[in-house]
């Protein structure tokens, strides 16, 4: 059985597998190169192609992808990147596993009260508060309505992207269901590789891994993806389907966290919100 230790991260191994898996999928076609004549054994990119459009030795993408405890500079970081075609997210994935930031960033400051007072004056509208780790820090009754009542969820469980592959209550919440864990998991990914050293988020991908197939196949993907915005598709218990769309806005003198604003994506979403957020208020009056 995985345990947390395990979940703690070898950067020489991450950085092995994810740039292995990078290269293996894509095709010769797609990077601007002529198949050769013999044929593929493997799928995607040879490791001699690899080190062609980076412009790095044979030698040194093996030892690369057998973890062998090399840390590539800022330099060769970039120009493995755009060989490989990685994506924004993908590419700041890379550095923050080997720490070649290419701009100072701010650490992650304690948590705040006044975000969490932020979180309430955005009513009407439906909002939480999450750190780096996806643990709900605040919400409003807004939000409560339209997903679920946090409080009466234990605070160790008290995480969206728990509640999404394991609670229950989840379970028919999204008809797009697998789409949105495989995004949010993207993004778990990302913020793990910016906090190797924490423990407790080790500790919650060991357990996620642990009481959630589906978690554990997304996860070895080993996808990245930050998510900003976006649209989700709600068959609400109350009301019947809605769709929002949410904005996620990281407090520039804290980025450990996140605030996440939904609202009606229509019309008739409106009119679901609207049925759901009086009740609710009155509850908590």
């Amino acid at each position: 059985m995985e345990n947390v230790e395990s979940m703690v991260m070898d950067v020489a191994h991450e950085l092995a597998v994810f740039l292995r898996t990078r290269r293996e999928r894509l095709t010769p076609a797609e990077v601007g190169l002529r198949e050769r004549g013999r044929s593929r054994r493997t799928p995607g990119l040879r490791r001699e192609e690899v080190a062609e459009l980076a412009g790095v030795s044979v030698d040194y993408v093996i030892r690369l992808e057998q973890g062998r405890g090399l840390r590539p500079s800022a330099e060769v970081l970039e120009a493995l990147a755009r060989a490989l075609r990685l994506t924004d997210d993908e590419h700041a994935y890379v550095f923050d596993l080997t720490r070649q930031w290419t701009s100072v960033r701010r650490q992650p400051g304690p948590e705040s009260g006044s975000l969490a007072e932020l979180v309430r004056a955005l009513s009407p509208l439906p909002a939480m508060l999450v750190n780096h780790r996806f643990d709900i820090c605040a919400w409003n009754p807004e939000l409560a309505a339209l997903m679920l009542d946090f409080a009466g969820v234990p605070p160790e469980r008290r995480n969206t992207m728990w509640l999404c592959t394991i609670e229950p209550a989840f379970a028919e919440f999204y008809p797009d269901r697998e789409e949105i864990i495989r995004e949010g998991i993207a993004d778990l990914r990302a913020a793990w590789a910016a906090h190797a050293d924490d423990d407790e988020l080790a500790e919650l991908v060991a357990g996620l891994k642990r009481e959630s197939p589906e978690f554990a196949q997304w996860w070895d993907r080993r996808d990245v993806m930050v998510n900003g915005n976006g649209i989700k598709r709600i068959n609400h218990p109350v009301v019947g389907m809605l769709t929002v769309e949410y904005d996620v806005l990281t407090p520039l003198g804290d980025p450990g966290q996140r605030l996440i604003v939904y609202r009606a994506a229509d019309v008739a979403s409106q009119h679901a919100l609207d049925k759901l957020v009086p009740a609710q208020s009155l509850q908590a009056i």
